[in-house]
């Protein structure tokens, strides 16, 4: 922030998290800088799929409609669910009754200064509903907010959109090289497992089709044949409370987060339920498959001794037929298979018939070894690039947001200023 100047005087606001603000500003409750309208019920069957107007709800567009109830431009502020998120449409909108909304019929003040000034109070770290999560508008009316003039409010506006725009562009380029890296890091498993490394062996048709030709000496072998035990894990009786928060790692579908290796689950199971069958205990490099739900088809090992529930499926290895990290690498670049062949009528779900005749390539214990060996090298390259991208994109969400809490308090003079390149 040191690039931008400051405001000749200040004073102080009297209100902790604002600090010091110009010293011509005044700081009033937002009850007094705009109203929170209701928005209207509006049930998705009422609307028209085929409108050109925008409906809105606390999270977000959800949908269209042929009749809208706001003004443009128009701030859409979530009441209910994602209660407290702030969103902007310059167009009219239909706003439902899960939301509030601001357009000039609501406020005297510049809509769009107003957006960025809602951005900074965080309106979601407070919920008034004991049910569904809310945001109450008497607790919103009391949340205070740094008022400059309005030819200033327009040069924050100005500021800001031009701004945010330019940091909004690096991370969008940012999340496009992850999604690059990504696709890379997917094709050189893909062509690892089912190819081999060598570039010069003969092929033959493997026989399944989107794999097409596999060197002449793999084969083609339902699972079953090259591992020990396929089995699924189970959940112990919520009625004895012995049985959780001991020291075994339990996991859910709701711990697979992308990584090969898990070793920390979200709950704990005590060694009782394992003693008094309540859940099984599986060992360390079992390849974990979800064979229920939304995530059908991921798969991860256990990076510890650890038990997981029904809805994950694990396999130990025959370790003379095949090694665990192949077969977790020929899973993972199956899983769009496997959640598409999967038998649902609402949710998607694979059994143990399922997974013990799902075919996977047979070959040569070094070859699997060699190819493992390749694989965590390369992966390990491309996830290390997409981790320090992941953490630019953070730094770079950690300064939009304090360059709008910079600039609506009043912190920085943005009545004239340069390039973004400078502070970035």
């Amino acid at each position: 922030m040191s690039k931008f100047k400051r405001y000749e005087r200040y004073k102080d606001s009297g209100i902790e998290w604002i600090g010091e603000i110009p010293e011509h500003w005044g700081v009033i409750k937002l009850k007094y800088v705009t109203k929170l309208a209701y928005g209207d019920s509006l049930p998705t069957e009422n609307r028209e799929e085929e409108g050109e107007v925008d409906v809105f709800g606390s999270n977000g567009k959800v949908g269209t409609h042929n009749v809208a109830n706001t003004l443009s431009p128009v701030i859409i502020v979530g009441r209910k669910g994602s209660y407290g998120k702030v969103t902007y449409s310059d167009k009219e909108c239909f706003a439902i009754d899960t939301t509030y909304y601001i357009d000039n019929r609501c406020t005297k003040s510049n809509i769009k200064w107003l957006y960025h000034s809602l951005m900074i109070l965080e309106l979601d770290k407070n919920s008034q509903d004991t049910g569904v999560p809310g945001l109450s508008r008497e607790y919103a009316y009391n949340k205070y907010v740094p008022v400059p003039t309005v030819n200033e409010q327009a040069a924050i506006a100005n500021f800001l959109d031009q701004k945010t725009a330019e940091i909004d562009d690096l991370i969008a380029d940012k999340e496009k090289l992850i999604e690059l890296l990504q696709e890379k890091r997917q094709a050189i498993i893909t062509e690892a497992v089912t190819k081999g490394l060598n570039p010069n062996v003969r092929m033959k048709d493997s026989g399944i089709d989107w794999i097409g030709g596999i060197p002449e000496h793999w084969n083609v072998e339902p699972i079953k044949y090259m591992v020990k035990t396929i089995q699924t894990g189970t959940t112990p009786t919520t009625k004895n409370d012995d049985y959780f928060d001991g020291d075994i790692q339990w996991f859910t579908p709701g711990d697979f987060h992308g990584s090969k290796e898990l070793y920390e689950a979200s709950r704990k199971i005590s060694n009782l339920a394992v003693i008094d069958n309540e859940a099984r205990l599986f060992p360390k490099n079992t390849v974990m498959i979800v064979g229920i739900g939304a995530t059908v088809g991921k798969v991860a090992k256990l990076g510890v001794e650890g038990s997981f529930n029904q809805q994950i499926t694990g396999l130990i290895v025959n370790e003379q037929r095949l090694n665990c990290d192949y077969l977790y690498y020929w899973l993972y670049i199956n899983q769009e298979t496997i959640k598409n062949i999967s038998n649902y009528t609402t949710l998607p779900i694979i059994n143990n018939e399922f997974v013990k005749n799902f075919e996977c390539l047979s070959l040569p214990l070094d070859e699997q070894q060699a190819i493992v060996n390749y694989l965590n090298q390369k992966t390990s390259e491309i996830d290390d690039l997409i981790l320090k991208i992941r953490l630019q994109i953070q730094k770079l969400k950690e300064y939009r947001q304090s360059l709008i809490s910079e600039a609506v308090t009043g912190k920085i003079d943005v009545r004239e200023f340069g390039s973004i390149s400078e502070v970035i």
